[in-house]
């Protein structure tokens, strides 16, 4: 909420900036405190009235909406409080609220979804018009290390969290991603009756199952699937730098038949 409240200073300290409103003084106070009698200059006090949190809801795949762990929907409903020296003319409130509003809309990422302003009012005590009005504005707030462009919790997701986006590792290690993200090959080859053969998968696989629709696992003494994984597996598979091989041998009294010209076999391969 720190950033929301710091919300009005960081209004004022944009709009000072901005030449075409340098005619105009900006203060973060709301309600608006007494100013100095008679008026000399136009005076927009910002504050805020108040403040709607929600939870926020992406789609996933299927299009099914998820509620999301760490972000929140906001609606901060800006007050202010425009003061026009008795010189200016009621009608300088008026302008002087639409500039705010045009340099707010299309001068920064503020999401203003609706804005409006009463009646202007005549206070006698500082010789001024007074005009209240207000805008709403939308927010995602989500957290993020570092941002460097205004507003940083009043903007669109991907701009909030930039650093987020741009160095991924902040969430995951290139490990963990690579983990994450790795392919799984599956494909299927006819058997040749050679006593060795091997497959290139073009990486190195964390485990391959290969195995055989028209026998079963083990028949006649003789096998027709198997299994490898880094460290351990069965009889006639064997992982390699670059995918795996099959035998069609004899050895220790085991006979493997992964490569019978006989049957068609499939195999499954994770990294």
């Amino acid at each position: 909420m720190s950033e929301i409240s710091a919300l009005p200073g960081a209004v004022v300290e944009c709009l000072s900036e901005i030449q075409a409103l340098e005619g105009i003084k900006f203060t973060t106070e709301y309600p608006a405190c007494p100013k100095t009698v008679p008026l000399s200059r136009t005076t927009v006090s910002v504050g805020i009235e108040s403040v709607r949190i929600s939870d926020s809801f992406t789609a996933n795949n299927e299009g099914v909406l998820e509620r999301d762990e760490y972000c929140r929907n906001a609606l901060v409903k800006l007050r202010f409080g425009v003061h026009a020296p008795f010189a200016l003319g009621g009608g300088e409130c008026y302008d002087a609220f639409t500039l705010v509003i045009d340099a707010l809309s299309f001068g920064t990422d503020l999401e203003i979804v609706s804005s409006g302003c009463e009646g202007i009012t005549a206070d006698r005590d500082t010789e001024a018009f007074v005009l209240k009005a207000y805008a709403e504005i939308k927010a995602n707030l989500c957290p993020a290390d570092t941002c460097d462009i205004p507003f940083p919790s009043f903007m669109d997701k991907e701009l909030l969290c930039g650093s987020h986006i741009r160095d991924e590792d902040i969430h995951l290690s290139a490990a963990q991603r690579a983990y994450l993200t790795a392919p799984t090959a599956t494909g299927s080859y006819f058997g040749t009756d050679a006593a060795y053969r091997s497959f290139h998968l073009g990486f190195k696989p964390r485990a391959v199952f290969v195995g055989t629709q028209s026998m079963p696992a083990v028949h006649g003494g003789y096998v027709y699937s198997g299994f490898a994984c880094d460290g351990f597996g069965t009889a006639g598979v064997t992982l390699t730098d670059d995918g795996f091989s099959v035998t069609n041998t004899t050895s220790g009294g085991i006979t493997t038949r992964l490569n019978d010209s006989e049957n068609d076999y499939f195999y499954v391969a994770l990294k």
